[in-house]
């Protein structure tokens, strides 16, 4: 970044936030009583996460995001410990609790995921309300997770609409109906896994090329200008107006694939906080990504170890 420019101004937008559980038993058997070992207690859901991995690489973010009920206060002052600067809406309904269980003999991980509580019309018109009031409208704005129960597929495609009106940038990482109609509407960065791209291009993608083909269809047909694909074991990819680069794997061993999504998107937005070039984001994303893999649970990547694999990370333009 250059001496001059300010980082850019980054808000994280979750909709659907949750306190995410996470515990390990021996074996999951079923009608068993299943020991498990001390529970970690996290704030979660896609914007939380993308904003406490900014934090963590040294950025700079506000969250916004609905609370309700015991879980949502609890919610409240975890991200107050975590020094996360934090808008909250009161809703009605409960903050969602979701609950990982690492299994000890196998290393196989259950992952139980509430749908949220129902958001009434004004409760989900309170975060559009919120936004259009703002004087100081976010360069980029992060908009992550899933739609709760209530709230119309269209919202994500409201909220890239406000973003062109007011000249920011909208990252994108959310699946189903709710991200096709918001690409509809034109956003900055997607980040889909090849699931939600197979999804969105009504095909199945077994091959590079396919994924490169379907990825630059959205980039060409205007529904995203960047799109950053994440492939698991098999790597990512990223393809622009200028180019297309793909980043394999690192060779780490996998403890728990939680939270990786959320440590790419967050990683990559940090780096274009700071003014980074794309593809120099893109491999920020493979490291904190990558990073986030190497711990058990509701883990979002360490900057330690996300700096460590930086220097792994190898782009190709394809």
């Amino acid at each position: 970044m250059s001496s001059h420019q300010a980082p850019l101004r980054v808000l994280c937008l979750t909709l659907n936030p949750s306190v995410d559980l996470a515990t390990e038993t021996e074996s999951v058997v079923a009608t068993h009583k299943l020991r498990c070992s001390e529970t970690t207690n996290d704030a979660g859901g896609g914007g939380i996460n993308v904003a406490r991995v900014l934090i963590r690489m040294g950025g700079q973010c506000t969250s916004l995001c609905p609370t309700g009920g015991p879980s949502g206060q609890w919610l409240e002052a975890r991200m107050a410990q975590e020094n996360m600067d934090a808008v909250f809406l009161p809703i009605a309904g409960q903050t969602r609790v979701s609950f990982t269980a690492h299994e000890k003999a196998t290393g196989a991980e259950y992952r139980f995921v509430m749908p949220g509580p129902t958001l009434s019309e004004a409760e989900w018109q309170s975060a559009l309300d919120h936004l259009r009031r703002m004087p100081d409208f976010p360069d980029l704005l992060v908009a992550s997770g899933s739609l709760p129960p209530g709230v119309p597929t269209d919202f994500y495609a409201r909220l890239a609409r406000l973003c062109r009106e007011r000249g920011a940038r909208l990252v994108l990482d959310t699946a189903g109906p709710a991200l096709a109609a918001a690409l509809k509407e034109s956003v900055y960065l997607v980040k889909p896994n090849l699931r939600e791209l197979s999804e969105l291009s009504g095909q199945k993608l077994d091959t590079s090329a396919q994924w490169q083909a379907a990825a630059r269809a959205l980039v060409e047909s205007g529904q995203a200008e960047v799109v950053a694909l994440t492939l698991g074991h098999l790597g990512a990819l990223l393809v622009t107006r200028d180019g297309a680069w793909s980043a394999p794997p690192l060779p780490i061993k996998v403890a728990s694939a939680v939270g990786a999504g959320d440590s790419f998107v967050g990683g990559m937005v940090w780096a274009l906080q700071q003014h980074q070039p794309l593809t120099q984001a893109f491999a920020w994303g493979v490291a904190a990504g990558s990073a986030a893999l190497l711990s058990i649970g509701t883990g979002l990547c360490c900057k330690d170890d996300a700096q460590q694999l930086f220097p792994q990370v190898q782009t190709t333009a394809l």
